[in-house]
Formats: C-alpha cells, sequence, structure tokens
C-alpha cells in the first residue's frame, strides 16, 4: 500500500472533540518539516541546475493534477509580482486546463498523453526543465507529461510523497518528502500538500535569490500591485538610503522599483 493511502494513526474522528481533532492534525503537521528536511540534498541539485538553465533561457514548468496542479499554478502565478520576472519564466499546468484551478475535471488527470499536450503548447525544448507533482507519485497526466519531456531531452524531477513511485522512474531527480499516513486516511490535500508547498517555495525562492532577484534580503523588483506594496518599496529605499520618505515614495513611482529608484540616486 502507498504510504499515502495508508491508514491514519487516529480513530473515530468524528467522535473526538474539536480540541482533540486540531491538537491531533497539529501533532502530524509537525512531522512534515522534518521530512522535507531530509530532501534538501536533492532540491539543491535540481536548483544549481535550474539556475543555469535559467540563465541560458531555459523555463520551470509545474505538472500536476488536482491540489498538487492547484500548488504549482500558486507558486508560479507568485513569482511575477513577488520577484519581478515576466510571466513566462515558471509555468505552472493542471490536468483539465485553468478550469480545473476551480473545480475538479472528471478523468483529466487519468489522461497519460494529456501532460505532454499541454507542454508543447508551449514549445517547450532541451534548455526547459519540468518538474511533476503528484502526492501519490501515479498521476498518469504527470507521468506520462514526464515521460515525454525526459525523452525529448528536457531535465525532468517530481515532487511526490511516496518512495519508488512511478513519477521518480521517468525523472531525472526525485524529491521524496515521506510524511506518512494523513490524518484523514487518504487525504493528501493535508500533510502532503503541505510538503508540497515547502518545496515549492524552496525551489523557487532559492532560484530568485541566485538569478539576483533578491537584494541582501528585500524583494527589490517586486511589482508595485497595491498600497501596501508601494508602502514596503518605500520603507525599503527609506532604509537603504536615509532619505525622507516623501522622497523614496516619489523615486519609487518614478521608477517603478526598488531597485530603479536605488540605483538612479546613486548614480
Amino acid at each position: 500500500m502507498k504510504v499515502t493511502e495508508s491508514p491514519s494513526l487516529y480513530q473515530n474522528l468524528e467522535d473526538m472533540p474539536v480540541r482533540k481533532i486540531l491538537t491531533g492534525i497539529n501533532n502530524e503537521d509537525a512531522r512534515v518539516h522534518l521530512a522535507v528536511r531530509k530532501e534538501i540534498p536533492k532540491i539543491e541539485v535540481l536548483v544549481k541546475q535550474l539556475v543555469e538553465r535559467v540563465k541560458s533561457g531555459g523555463r520551470l514548468f509545474y505538472l500536476g493534477a488536482g491540489t498538487s496542479g492547484r500548488l504549482g499554478i500558486i507558486d508560479a502565478s507568485e513569482i511575477p509580482p513577488t520577484f519581478g520576472m515576466p510571466d513566462g519564466v515558471v509555468i505552472g499546468l493542471i490536468a483539465g486546463g485553468d478550469k480545473a484551478i476551480r473545480k475538479a475535471v472528471e478523468a483529466a488527470e487519468d489522461n497519460i498523453n494529456g501532460g505532454w499536450r499541454d507542454l508543447l503548447r508551449y514549445q517547450v525544448n532541451s534548455k526547459d526543465t519540468v518538474v511533476g507533482i503528484a502526492a501519490s507519485g501515479g498521476t498518469p497526466y504527470v507521468i506520462g507529461g514526464l515521460k515525454d519531456a525526459r525523452e525529448n531531452g528536457l531535465l525532468t524531477a517530481c515532487i511526490t510523497c511516496n518512495p519508488n513511485s512511478p513519477v521518480a522512474l521517468v525523472s531525472d531527480i526525485s524529491i521524496e518528502p515521506i510524511v506518512g499516513p494523513e490524518f484523514v486516511t487518504g487525504s493528501t490535500r493535508m500533510k502532503a500538500g503541505t510538503a508540497q508547498k515547502l518545496v515549492l517555495n524552496m525551489i523557487t525562492t532559492s532560484l530568485m535569490i541566485k538569478l539576483g532577484r533578491v537584494k541582501g534580503n528585500k524583494m527589490v523588483d517586486m511589482q508595485l500591485t497595491n498600497k501596501k506594496l508601494i508602502l514596503r518599496g518605500t520603507n525599503m529605499i527609506v532604509e537603504e538610503l536615509k532619505i525622507t520618505p516623501e522622497e523614496a515614495k516619489r523615486l519609487l513611482l518614478l521608477h517603478g522599483s526598488v531597485r530603479a529608484a536605488i540605483d538612479s540616486y546613486k548614480k
């Protein structure tokens, strides 16, 4: 039996008081970061290759279904506003297309040709990298996409919570945080989903740092899409240049980013 499908360690959940339910979930969540920590060497291998590939014009694609696909789309969608990267550098694809982000699309994940078909729409090439996200490690949409990507010279990796899974067999790098049985048997939106999200955070954040999209510890290329971010950017400039908030905000809005404002002032 797959680890992700193995029976919960907790019985008669419906009879538990709410506090006991919450404590049980929290106790299980505490296992997640330890499982992810064990995979850091593999994540490091992937990130180092990604840095060089993206620098040479490659892109990072996430491929997933259901919760896994949604997590990839969330991570990809946050890269442009957070780091000022173009939309087409990190791309999330989900079985069933965009409508599957909100509602399940029946049998979409069972289409073994669907993943590669979706990738071909982006004219993928050997500079690109495909990361398949599948908690169980057995999603046909992801397996087929990774297999065809690998055969066509793309770098492939997977994030799964079962050891020795089918997605690992078609991946150059397999990241496998084994988090154990879910609190609700088989509900991989819980611990497995949390583990996947943590790994995705690590991959793209470290990638963006090494691509120069962070200065010191600040998001100096973030998009100024709301008042909160304008205020954050203003404070960054005040801290760096020791000027008034009014002048800092003027520079920020004039130049469009923290980095550009600071560089212009220093010239």
